[in-house]
């Protein structure tokens, strides 16, 4: 069973490293994107220390026997759970109320002829370039070639002037490029447009061009923009109803027959053969009958609000007329394959392409690179946008030229199938960061719903709120799956981006896509502008868990991660495990987020999860107390063995895992699943209390010590608790 064989320090070191670069150790993630993607490590370690009869280190590198065994995972999302539980053999069940989800799970998941695939996917890009190509051609600076690649073409918002009219360019700063990964820096001139290369960024330079003095600020800062001509300043976006216009300033890009000699990347200032092809793209689009170009209007929300306050109230706005021409084209293309299977492999192709195929996009002048809508969990809105070129660069080397294309799409998609034929996982020798890895296969796994030679497996995947399904009792050898969290991202906002595109394209008769929107009422995400409080998050949670744990064979395991920085997020997943009829039999830390990434570094938050390892009352009627503190240091000092340098963050959501393991196991024998959520929340607000609330959390991870001053974590004196009549109501304890 999990809770006498998973070993927390082996399962951390793995889980860490797979987080810091996810797709070289489970390389099926890159058929889409999908956002907070737990460990594929960390639910296979979950599986086989559940299944199998050997120690975990043992078994993780041998192909694990599943067969005949049925997992179910009700909040799939990018399906994790269910990915690892297939590729070792085991019929799946899951469900998610977001048909993106669903659509990405299944391309994910079921068979798809590579080769075939490679054949329609190069017959696209070769359309493209003959229909397309020229759009996407420079002439290099240095030898005159008229056939260089543009990798990047760099825009700028504009807007005119409150006071005077004039036109002006609400650049944030004029450096184009670092020296970092190019050898100079890259300014570009606010007089006369060129771009000049200075040695360092401190000292001033002029323009090579017209001598004119290269400053690093621009004229824009905190939505407010001083005219060049009358020195007042002007506000944006200042509630304007349409979206600022763009301005084409500089270009990268990369030229084949100068590249073996020249030193860094290509810069030029577009010239008069650029903006013609700009304004081809418009008179081509103009002229265009679009039947794949998405005319949906942006709803309110959370996130999608930033862009109204911008001027986009349509989804087409987000791209421009070059973008827009190229998808329409590419939508055509795909809607003529013949095989079913293809097709719809090209079209989740495409969707996720346009992650980097639109105008939000942000050019990173360190890494030299475009920074895909999604880099951060939002819509940003910046000044300066990066267009891609559309079909990618072949640079000879093996890898592409550039990011965000056609041909990186294809290439990291064929990468995800092939894992799904040939899986492997990643053994690493030696304990230091520089200790070499080796790539382990791991024959007799396969990722598919069917294989020469091999029985067929069930692959129940549906677009569906799990509360509502038909889940048969006894009919599921194990629950593994990783919740929504109170509060977080507003993934369904966030994938309406591209479901407007992939409903149009493949939604036909196809009841997933049915709705205009991904966005549902059932979603299990606090969310203001929908009016969604804990009550709502907390009542969802409790019917899916009672009605999959209801399906539960005897002494099957319900296991799912967890982590939230406030423990008034935590009390709902106490309240669903009892209404499920569960206890808590243990609880595990797992390193599960990447502290890097951009909405979690410098935030203080864990890339810690706890696993909750629940099974039915019945299963388990000795419930020995946890000495928690004991249970906390113990905890951490295997994630350090593992690997992982603890933050107080991590410490913290360890510590509310224990803490919610024994509020559950205390509460189990007196629950009543009948009571208003209201009631049930107030209970685990008031057993907290009990227990000592926010300064016995700081007593545990050790808040109270001198050595953790730099830390501060405030003493609530009230938990913000939905209850009756409000999402978001206090209740004083």
């Amino acid at each position: 069973m999990i809770e006498d064989r998973y070993d927390i320090a082996f399962v951390a070191n793995l889980a860490k490293r797979e987080k810091q670069i996810q797709q070289n150790y489970r390389p099926v993630i890159a058929v889409h994107k999908w956002f907070a993607r737990r460990p594929g490590t960390l639910f296979r370690a979950l599986m086989l220390a559940e299944f199998s009869a050997l120690s975990l280190q043992d078994a993780f590198y041998q192909a694990g026997n599943l067969s005949g065994k049925t997992i179910a995972d009700p909040f799939m999302g990018g399906g994790t759970p269910l990915l690892e539980a297939n590729r070792m053999g085991a019929h799946v069940r899951g469900c998610d109320i977001n048909p993106m989800a669903y659509w990405i799970v299944r391309q994910e998941m079921e068979y798809l002829n590579l080769q075939d695939y490679r054949a329609a996917a190069d017959e696209l890009r070769k359309t493209l370039e003959r229909e397309l190509g020229h759009l996407y051609r420079t002439r290099c600076e240095v030898c005159g070639n008229p056939e260089a690649h543009a990798k990047y073409f760099l825009w700028v918002k504009g807007a005119d002037c409150h006071h005077c009219g004039n036109p002006m360019d609400l650049f944030p700063g004029y450096l184009v490029a670092e020296d970092v990964r190019h050898p100079k820096n890259v300014f570009v001139c606010a007089e006369c447009g060129q771009l000049t290369e200075t040695s360092d960024r401190k000292n001033s330079w002029l323009c090579v061009h017209c001598r004119a003095p290269l400053p690093i600020a621009g004229p824009a800062k905190s939505s407010r923009c001083r005219c060049s001509r009358c020195g007042e300043e002007t506000t944006y976006p200042n509630g304007t109803k349409t979206p600022l216009r763009h301005r084409l300033f500089a270009i990268e890009y990369h030229c084949p027959d100068c590249k073996p000699k020249h030193q860094g990347r290509f810069f030029k200032a577009p010239d008069a053969e650029d903006l013609a092809k700009a304004a081809e793209a418009e008179n081509r689009l103009a002229a265009l009958a679009p039947q794949y170009i998405p005319d949906d209007a942006i709803p309110a929300g959370d996130e999608t609000t930033r862009l109204h306050r911008w001027g986009y109230s349509h989804y087409r706005e987000l791209f421009n007329s070059r973008q827009l021409l190229g998808l329409e084209t590419s939508c055509r293309l795909i809607a003529t394959q013949k095989d079913e299977r293809i097709r719809n492999a090209l079209a989740t192709n495409l969707s996720d392409l346009l992650r980097y195929q639109n105008m939000l996009c942000r050019y990173d002048t360190m890494a030299l690179k475009s920074l895909d809508i999604f880099s951060v969990h939002g819509f940003p809105v910046g000044l300066v946008q990066c267009e891609s070129n559309l079909l990618g660069i072949e640079n000879g080397g093996g890898l592409p030229a550039g990011s965000g294309g056609w041909l990186n799409i294809i290439e990291k998609f064929a990468k995800a199938k092939a894992y799904c034929d040939k899986p492997f996982e990643v053994r690493h020798q030696g304990t230091t960061r520089g200790g070499r890895k080796v790539t382990v296969p791991i024959s007799g796994e396969w990722i598919g719903d069917v294989r020469n030679g091999e029985a067929k497996r069930v692959l129940d995947i549906a677009c569906a709120d799990a509360a509502g399904r038909d889940w048969q009792p006894e009919s599921l050898d194990g629950v593994f799956t990783d919740p929504p969290y109170f509060g977080n991202v507003q993934y369904a906002e966030l994938m309406d981006f591209c479901y407007v595109w992939l409903r149009r394209l493949v939604g036909a008769g196809n009841a997933a896509f049915s709705a205009p929107s991904t966005r549902h009422a059932q979603e299990l995400t606090g969310n203001e502008s929908m009016q969604r409080g804990l009550a709502h998050f907390t009542e969802g949670l409790a019917q899916v868990f009672s009605r999959t744990a209801a399906a539960l064979k005897p002494g099957a395991p319900f296991a799912f991660t967890y982590h939230h920085n406030d423990i008034t997020a935590y009390f709902p997943v106490a309240v669903a495990i009892l209404d499920a009829g569960l206890i808590c039999s243990k609880v595990l830390p797992c390193p599960a987020e990447m502290g890097a990434s951009i909405h979690i570094k410098g935030t203080g938050s864990s890339t810690v999860d706890s696993i909750f390892v629940c099974r039915r009352r019945q299963d388990r009627t000795i419930l020995k107390p946890d000495d928690i503190d004991n249970a906390v240091r113990d905890d951490m000092q295997a994630l350090e063995t593992g690997g992982l340098t603890s933050t107080l963050g991590d410490t913290r959501c360890v510590t509310y895992g224990h803490i919610i393991r024994q509020a559950v196991n205390d509460l189990v024998a007196d629950w009543k699943t009948q009571r208003p959520v209201e009631d049930k929340l107030d209970i685990l607000a008031r057993w907290f209390v009990s227990f000592g609330g926010q300064e016995a959390v700081r007593g545990l991870t050790g808040e109270n010590c001198s050595h953790n001053s730099q830390y501060s974590y405030s003493n609530q004196t009230s938990l913000p608790i939905a209850v009756k009549g409000s999402a978001h109501g206090p209740i004083s304890v």
